[in-house]
């Protein structure tokens, strides 16, 4: 795939800037899809399909949760890890305010907003990670040493099963 065949979102602008390999691939959107369907569309196995998730604590202050695809998010574990009352997820018009992406093509390179960023401890153990590149049916795939060095997230341990 050479540059013209993807788009050059503000996800790919920033690994470019920074110089973080990455892979890019393109598949068919889906509507409520997810994981499942981007999974299935490049033939790899959804536990490497990495969700943006953008979430709140304690009613204000934004964050992404990086997170397996065929995981869910404890919030209650979330909340306790990171010091706050509460953690829930942000409605789509305040994700698009902190990220300037919507919803199904949420990146957590190139954020509108800096914000933190905890990725579930597991993720940084795969080989390789297929994550959001900033549009929706577009996936970057990267090494979890490279997404360290683009993000610094902060691992947690808070997946629980679909």
């Amino acid at each position: 795939m050479t540059d013209t065949d993807f788009p050059v979102t503000t996800a790919i602008r920033m690994l470019r800037d920074r110089k973080i390999p990455y892979t890019p691939h393109l598949y068919p959107f889906e509507e409520h899809g997810g994981t499942a369907h981007a999974s299935a569309a490049l033939g790899v196995d959804e536990h490497c399909v990495i969700k943006t998730l953008v979430m709140q604590a304690d009613g204000r202050t934004p964050l992404v949760v990086l997170m397996h695809g065929d995981r869910e998010v404890s919030t209650k574990q979330l909340a306790r890890a990171i010091g706050a009352k509460r953690v829930e997820p942000c409605d789509p018009a305040t994700v698009t305010k902190v990220t300037g992406y919507v919803v199904g093509g949420v990146s957590p390179f190139g954020t509108r907003t800096r914000v933190r960023v905890y990725a579930e401890r597991t993720i940084l153990d795969l080989p390789r990670l297929f994550i959001n590149g900033g549009k929706r049916g577009f996936l970057v795939e990267i090494t979890p040493r490279d997404l360290g060095a683009a993000l610094s997230p902060e691992p947690v341990d808070v997946a629980i099963a679909s």
